[in-house]
């Protein structure tokens, strides 16, 4: 390019640029939000995806868009967090959808269900796969609207006070369990309890509960789980891939200016990708330190796992036959688990597999 043209081509795009600026400006007011999370603040990962959040907002808008995050009980308990946005007590919250299983069985596919997808899957499902078309159609009839803000990947199988050997040690077995899992293990004989994260070590320590799952060994040790209960089991059969989502309020949502929405969606990625990387480079070092300090790891049987994917298969159709927006969802999942399972199995497995055969023999 001659340079004149070169000049000429600059100046245009300078104009450009102070035309724009003003209209850039004027799409993107002054808002102050609040967000409550279902997550203690001690939990840098979990929580932190939240403050993750809001820090990307606020820089990407040039302050302008600040959202206040608090934690669980601040504004409201953390399994309390949607009913807040629901009814505009807050404008977001973060937090593990399939907590509100009781309003609809439909809401645990935006976390985890039995025997679903892995971390990497989900995201696949969810932006590529119809996942958040699908879930986002759910949401709208509880005035939400909904976007990836995390993934733990596939989480341990929990404490326990005594040792799985078969199904029968299941019997009676009171366990903190959260979203759908615990309706299959009801199905076995154990007795779920739905308790918030920042409650469950005081209910094992008081023997309220025999048995609890949070996340794994970052988070876990941090909660103390190995002080009082000293079996660790693998995996979590029920979070392949636990994911946590920025749950917005309907009406205010669509009242965003589209600058705004694509704000938030770019925002919510960073927060989903960082807390995955995150949970990945912390779990190591916290579960060598949870097994020097006594964390007795087991791997659940191989009869209870097949005992709990056959429950989960039955309780997957008896719900499917009385919930048709279940049924709709469910079968978008499975089919892109089969699909993905082909993939994984040709190469991702493979790979896996030889690596960790490879650093067994040094």
């Amino acid at each position: 390019m001659k340079r004149r043209q070169f000049l000429g081509a600059a100046s245009a795009g300078l104009a450009a640029g102070a035309l724009a600026r003003p209209a850039i400006a004027q799409s993107m007011p002054e808002i102050k939000w609040r967000l409550t999370s279902s997550f203690p603040k001690s939990l840098d990962t979990i929580f932190g995806a939240a403050e993750v959040f809001a820090k990307a907002v606020s820089e990407a808008s040039d302050g302008k868009f600040q959202i206040q995050v608090f934690s669980a009980g601040e504004i409201v308990p953390g399994l309390q967090a949607l009913d807040a946005v629901q009814n505009g007590t807050v404008e977001m919250c973060h937090t593990a959808p399939y907590y509100y299983v009781g309003k609809d069985p439909t809401f645990a596919f935006a976390t985890a269900i039995p025997f679903g997808l892995n971390a990497r899957q989900q995201n696949a499902w969810f932006y590529h796969g119809g996942g958040m078309e699908l879930l986002n159609a759910f949401f709208a009839k509880y005035n939400a609207h909904a976007l990836p803000g995390g993934n733990t990947g596939c989480q341990m199988g929990g404490w326990f006070r005594k040792e799985i050997k078969t199904t029968d040690d299941l019997q009676g077995l009171k366990m903190r369990i959260g979203g759908f899992a615990g309706q299959v293990l009801s199905k076995l004989g154990a007795v779920p309890q739905q308790i918030a994260g920042g409650d469950i070590y005081p209910a094992l320590e008081k023997g309220t509960i025999d048995a609890a799952e949070w996340v794994g060994p970052y988070d876990d040790e941090k909660l103390g789980f190995q002080k009082v209960a000293k079996y660790y089991y693998y995996p979590g059969w029920w979070e392949g891939g636990a994911a946590l989502h920025f749950m917005i309020n309907k009406a205010k949502w669509d009242e965003l200016p589209v600058t705004y929405k694509a704000l938030f969606n770019a925002a919510a990625g960073i927060a989903n990708v960082d807390m995955l990387a995150k949970y990945d480079a912390k779990n190591p070092a916290a579960l060598k330190r949870l097994v020097a300090n006594g964390a007795q790891l087991r791997p659940f049987p191989q009869p209870v796992l097949d005992a709990c994917f056959e429950a989960s298969g039955e309780l997957y159709g008896e719900t499917s036959a009385k919930n048709a927006e279940f049924k709709k969802i469910y079968d978008s999942m499975m089919a892109f688990r089969n699909e993905e399972y082909l993939w994984f199995q040709v190469a991702e497995y493979t790979f896996d597999n030889f690596m960790i055969r490879a650093r067994a023999r040094g």
